[in-house]
């Protein structure tokens, strides 16, 4: 698994646990839904500013949201 699929795997559980859909944390993070869709998809790779602006947004450090897991996702 590279860094853009845990990335957007680690996103996506994140965002579950939060109970945000990809809409809400778009605009928690000032992004589009489009692009959060797109990074969650593994289509894109987000820069570490956009990361910086996710887990901002989240709640939480970056590095946890590019952290492989055992489990394979974040906190």
């Amino acid at each position: 698994m590279d860094l853009k699929e845990i990335f957007a795997t680690n996103l996506r559980h994140a965002r579950n646990r939060r109970h945000l859909t990809q809409e809400e944390l778009a605009e928690r993070s000032g992004l589009s839904s489009r692009y959060i869709g797109a990074i969650e998809r593994a289509d894109v790779s987000a820069s570490v500013t956009v990361l910086g602006r996710i887990a901002d947004a989240l709640g939480m450090e970056p590095e946890v949201l590019i952290r492989k897991s055992k489990n394979g996702h974040s906190d």
